[in-house]
Order: C-alpha cells, then structure tokens, then sequence
C-alpha cells in the first residue's frame, strides 16, 4: 500500500516541530551552563577563576558545544548578569497612586525583593562578590545594571504627585538611595544562615525602616531649594570652619 504524500501544511508543521525541539534543547542547554557556572562560584571562588572546560564539564557538554551559546568566558559573565538582573527590572516598580508609598505598600515591597534574593541566592552571590571584585568588564556591566535599574526606579517615583516637584536629577539622586538600601539588605541576606529565622526578620525590618526613613525625608525635599541652596556662597561661619 502506497504512502500517502504529506501535504505542504503537514511537512511545514513537522519542520516547526524539529525547529521546536532544537530551540528547546538549545535553551536547556545554555541553562545548564549558567547552572554549573553558578554552582562552581559557590564559597569563595571569583567568575574570573573559572576555566570554560570545567564550566563545560559541570554542563556535560563538550568544550567546543559551548561556543555554539556563547562566545567566550566573559560571553558567559554577562549572560549570568543578565540573568540576575532580569526580575529585578521590575519588581520594585508597583502601581501607585496618591501620595508617598504607604507602609503597608513599602514592606510588601521590601518583603517580595528580598524573598526573590533568598530564593535565588546564588545569582545574588555572584552579583555581590564580583560588583567589586574581578574582571574589571563584568565589574562594569554590573554597573550598567544597577544604573539602569535606578533609571526605571526614578521614572517610576515621577509619577508619584508628593514627588511632582523633584527634578530629574533629585529623583535619580532617590532612586539610588532606595536601590543601595535593598542592596545593603541583600548583601547582609547572603551572610546569614538560611535557618537563622530571627537574624533574616531583623534584615527585613531594617530594610524596610531604612526605606520609610529615606522617603519621610523625601516629603520634606524640595529641588528648588536644594537649587538655590548651591548657587548661594558659603557663609562667613562656614568658610572659617572651612579655613
């Protein structure tokens, strides 16, 4: 009995399905090099001590499979980057209307940041060890991240009406306040003991009273004054302390 021929329509939805499955394991694969390049920075060691035929081996995966996802070891950094910083783009940005943030609305949003960093402790690991450390260029594209994220945090508080008076550049100046707070309270997060209950409540308190505190004092900013405040000359007391 003669085998029907496939129709146009069936043989493109066979050659979607073997793109599919291609695209998928492709995708598995490179998960599975960030995973081993994560699991390897665990302790103490720096992303610039890693070697590609360990980050391959811990993948299984042949050394010369890794340049079919990425093109080098620095390749690899940013990509772990980027994936650290993925989320974080947009989880502190909420829908507010009226006035400053309330309590309620800060501490929800204290608690879902830092509940995401002890979820994914190896990320912010990785981040935290080489944001000062390192390979100067993944220093640096750390930086563009945490400066991008200030960015989407400022245009996120300009929509807030208590904030209509700040400049452009008092809400960056912000912005980075509320960013270095939650990564002042990560980097603590990372030192301590999963099962240490009470140390992680204080980190979070903390955090969140370090947020209310910066943004008290940002109802009481006021740009225009801050302005005239540094075209005025010191006074005479100040420039004898000065002296």
């Amino acid at each position: 009995m003669k085998r029907r021929p496939h129709s146009r329509r069936q043989g493109e939805a066979e050659n979607a399905g073997r793109e599919g499955g291609r695209d998928e394991r492709k995708l598995r694969t490179r998960r599975a090099l960030l995973d081993a390049a994560l699991q390897l920075l665990e302790g103490e060691r720096s992303f610039s001590s890693l070697s590609l035929r360990e980050v391959t081996k811990g993948a299984g995966i042949t050394p010369a499979a890794f340049y079919r996802h990425f093109s080098g070891m620095e390749d690899l950094g940013h990509a772990l980057i980027e994936d650290s910083f993925r989320s974080l783009h947009v989880l502190m940005r909420q829908a507010r209307e009226g006035a400053l943030p309330s309590t309620h609305m800060i501490r929800a949003s204290v608690a879902t940041f830092l509940d995401h960093v002890a979820a994914h402790r190896a990320h912010f690991r990785f981040i935290a060890k080489e944001r000062f450390s390192g390979s100067s260029v993944i220093r640096m594209a750390i930086r563009k991240e945490i400066r991008l994220w200030i960015g989407d945090l400022a245009v996120d508080l300009s929509r807030f009406p208590a904030l209509a008076k700040f400049s452009a550049e008092d809400l960056q100046m912000l912005a980075g306040m509320m960013v270095n707070i939650v990564i002042g309270g990560t980097e603590v997060l990372l030192d301590t003991p999963p099962a240490d209950t009470e140390a992680l409540q204080r980190i979070y308190r903390l955090t969140e009273k370090q947020m209310r505190l910066v943004l008290l004092g940002a109802a009481l900013w006021d740009s225009n004054n801050a302005r005239a405040d540094e075209r005025s000359p010191p006074s005479s007391t100040a420039r004898s302390r000065a002296g």
